[in-house]
């Protein structure tokens, strides 16, 4: 199994052109994390199962491996991606002929509940840009991340994998490359501008010291920022508005806003990145702020004055 896996990941790398977060993630669901937690990848199911031959795999196989998740407690969620990543993995073995049936093909995975995407309120937002202390080169770094994100809608692997001949800071775009190596331009506006080339003249070039370094968002050492601490400086700021921040509820804020401000969804959904068009349609949502707002000027009887009600 292990070399057929390692000419597996070959083919994600060299054919399909994936990223290495979604290289790491499908490693993750096939061959299990060993740093953390209980063994739950689907090679570690097989092995318990003392099944020792890919082709021993079937649909009861796939729908015990399911069984036994749900038992485990995994989200639906998270069930669903692992199936994702197996279903991938036999795909790859029908096409090169190693299997001549697929047990995944039509198998189903669980329903995820529909739910909202978390986001910050305008004021809640301007609270967690204004928490970096300005006077040190880490708070310089943190202030132009999280302006970064919310301007620009960054998924994190895209903020901390920029170089810096991707910034524009005379147009204010940046090149992005995002899932699936695919180029597209993102805008950030003037506050997020200033805070960038704040932290660019100043508190990185403190941080990259006697070295060289290409990345945009470096850490204390001078090295490039990696995607947990960005989740970690979140968290640290995150206290001054009492709520869990993740980097990606920066980009459903960033998302949510637009659309609330009236931009188009097609727009949203370019600047996003965006495939397809109904990833970006969660974010069609309103907050009820917003929702209030839009029924008390448009309903004809909410319009009415206090004194209209009077007989």
């Amino acid at each position: 199994m292990q070399e057929v896996f390692d000419r597996y990941i070959s083919y994600l790398q060299a054919e399909r052109n994936a990223s290495t977060y979604t290289i790491r993630n499908y490693a993750n669901d096939l061959l299990g994390n060993y740093q953390r937690g209980s063994e739950k990848g689907f090679f570690q199911f097989l092995r318990l199962k003392n099944i020792d031959s890919l082709e021993k795999v079937d649909r009861n196989i796939i729908r015990d491996y399911v069984s036994w998740l749900m038992q485990q407690g995994v989200a639906k969620a998270s069930i669903a991606r692992k199936l994702s990543a197996i279903r991938s993995f036999f795909r790859y073995l029908e096409r090169e002929g190693i299997l001549l049936t697929n047990p995944i093909k039509k198998s189903a995975s669980p329903k995820l509940d529909k739910l909202l995407p978390d986001f910050l309120t305008v004021e809640e937002m301007v609270r967690l840009l204004q928490a970096p202390n300005l006077s040190t080169p880490e708070g310089q770094r943190d202030r132009a991340l999280l302006e970064m994100l919310y301007a620009s809608g960054l998924r994190v692997s895209e903020l901390v994998s920029l170089n810096l001949e991707q910034v524009n800071l005379n147009t204010n775009e940046i090149r992005v490359w995002g899932k699936g190596s695919k180029e597209r331009v993102a805008l950030i506006g003037k506050p997020a501008a200033e805070a960038l080339n704040t932290y660019l003249r100043q508190g990185r070039l403190k941080q990259l010291g006697e070295k060289r370094n290409n990345a945009v968002f470096l850490n204390y050492k001078g090295g490039r920022l990696p995607a947990r601490t960005v989740q970690k400086i979140l968290e640290k700021y995150s206290v001054t508005i009492d709520k869990r921040v993740h980097p990606h509820t920066l980009r459903h804020t960033f998302a949510t806003h637009l659309l609330d401000g009236g931009a188009d969804l097609r727009v949203v959904q370019e600047l996003l990145g965006h495939a397809q068009l109904s990833s970006t349609q969660i974010y069609t949502h309103v907050t009820q702020s917003q929702a209030r707002k839009i029924y008390l000027s448009a309903h004809p009887m909410a319009r009415k004055k206090k004194n209209d009600k009077k007989s």
